[in-house]
């Protein structure tokens, strides 16, 4: 029943492989619901009021929410969809509503907005909208957004372990480790757990990644046990040694009490009283964009890597995938707890074999335990998940090889979309940049019948998005 409904067979995969699938993902992902309530759950609205309308934080609350309505998005896009794609609070997303929209509403109009804007894009999808537009983006540039992300989600595992950090002062940006120096335990037990995870891909012994996360959590447990490191932040000083979210260690309690009490804690229209009518629309404008095109990047990746892409560089059951991702955003504002999007990370379960959406149902099951188990999920660090996601990163490169470099039209517009999405932590950008340069360069060849009308639009209205500044100064 399982392979006929799910093609497990007909996709090249086994059950087996799926499950590991799902629960490295699982895994990679589970993060968010520690980090969600950091960044949602400590931000006071334009009222002075806390997620909820109380005076103190309820992180608790947030997490049980930010796990519940993962779960059910994830599973949802496993039945719906049959596509190994999970989906939880957007990052970035909801750093943007927590201080760039509740600060100046409450957090219940806030959380209008965002069930707005999926509203909005749902609708798109809908009227086929949203899958006209996935189609209009040539082939070359969709494998050119799968390798940006790969680069993106490799980042991002450096990032999160420590390996890289961002420098105080200097002329770059980033660095190695602590002012050019890798220091503390935390990054032994990264760069551990990305060899052990190498070496276990190079044996091409099964389920390499889920492997390794659990024996580098095993090996963080016993060094935080040892050495006594704490966290990397405990939110007054900085410990350049600890660790970045999670502190492993064996937990006392295996089983919490969830609080789905935030679940409804939205306005629709509350904004509109709010704010000026036009600054409503923009906000609605940054959230749809940024929603809609992060979500065809990381489709198209995880296509491509799971080599579920077809000749013309369409995945399957894509009105299908788009429509639950669009409902995501619609269940995040409703749970009170940021836009919901789909998960770049889910690349990890497809390096571990996933191929179908029997996987995100696995995702999806470990979350709603989440719920419960939250004591279990907060044993395991950054640094100890983070190896999958430079493994998945190099994966994903290896699709460069299929950009035709001698076309500027498409050579050009390829590398600012690969190069932009790491360079500045968003995948919108280098969407943006990508089809706006493929545009005008098309246009200047004389190639305007190459370029389709789609795109022209959503070339311009990347313009507007990437202009958003000087455009808000100008209606001020």
């Amino acid at each position: 029943m399982l392979d006929s409904y799910f093609k497990i067979t007909e996709r090249g995969s086994t059950v087996g492989r799926e499950v590991r699938g799902g629960v490295v993902t699982f895994f990679t992902m589970a993060y968010i619901v520690a980090l969600n309530p950091l960044i949602i759950g400590l931000a006071k609205d334009g009222d002075g009021k806390f997620l909820g309308g109380g005076e103190a934080p309820n992180l608790a609350a947030i997490a049980a929410m930010t796990a519940l309505v993962a779960g059910v998005l994830t599973i949802l896009m496993g039945v719906v969809g049959n596509y190994p794609l999970a989906l939880a609070t957007g990052l970035g997303l909801n750093t943007f509503v927590a201080f760039g929209i509740a600060s100046k509403m409450s957090w219940a109009d806030a959380m209008g907005l965002v069930v707005i804007e999926g509203i909005i894009i749902t609708v798109l999808v809908l009227t086929g909208f949203r899958t006209a537009v996935f189609r209009a983006v040539p082939t070359q540039l969709k494998i050119a957004i799968s390798v940006g992300i790969g680069l993106f989600i490799a980042l991002i595992g450096l990032v999160d372990a420590g390996f890289v950090r961002r420098t105080g002062t200097g002329p770059v940006p980033v660095t190695l480790g602590d002012n050019g120096t890798l220091v503390g335990w935390p990054v032994v037990v990264f760069a551990c757990g990305l060899f052990l995870m190498i070496i276990l891909m190079v044996k091409k012994v099964k389920g390499a990644l889920l492997i390794g996360i659990a024996t580098a959590t095993v090996f963080a447990i016993v060094i935080e046990s040892a050495f006594k490191i704490g966290p990397g932040f405990d939110g007054k000083t900085f410990n350049p040694k600890g660790w970045g979210l999670n502190v492993p260690s064996v937990p006392t309690d295996v089983v919490g009490t969830p609080d789905f009490s935030l679940f409804g804690n939205f306005n629709l229209l509350g904004s509109f009283d709010r704010i000026p009518l036009i600054a409503a629309i923009l906000f609605i404008f940054t959230l749809l964009l940024s929603d809609f095109f992060d979500t065809v990047g990381t489709v198209t990746a995880i296509g491509h890597e799971a080599g579920l892409i077809d000749k013309d560089g369409n995945v399957p059951n894509n009105d299908r995938i788009l429509l639950v991702d669009s409902l995501a955003a619609v269940a995040g504002g409703a749970g009170s707890i940021s836009s919901n999007t789909s998960y770049i990370e889910s690349a990890a379960g497809v390096g571990e074999g996933a191929r179908t959406g029997l996987a995100s149902v696995v995702t999806g099951v470990m979350f709603l335990l989440t719920t419960f188990l939250a004591p279990v999920v907060a044993v395991i660090p950054y640094e100890a998940a983070t190896p999958a996601l430079v493994i998945v990163g190099f994966l994903m490169m290896t699709q460069i090889k299929n950009i035709d470099w001698n076309d500027y039209g498409v050579a050009i517009p390829a590398f600012l979309t690969i190069i932009l999405m790491p360079f500045t932590y968003n995948i919108s950008v280098g969407i943006g940049a990508g089809f706006i340069s493929h545009v005008g360069i098309r246009l200047v060849q004389g190639r305007r019948k190459e370029v389709h009308p789609l795109l022209l639009l959503v070339a311009a209205l990347f313009l507007v998005y990437f202009l958003m500044s000087p455009i808000n100064i100008w209606i001020s």
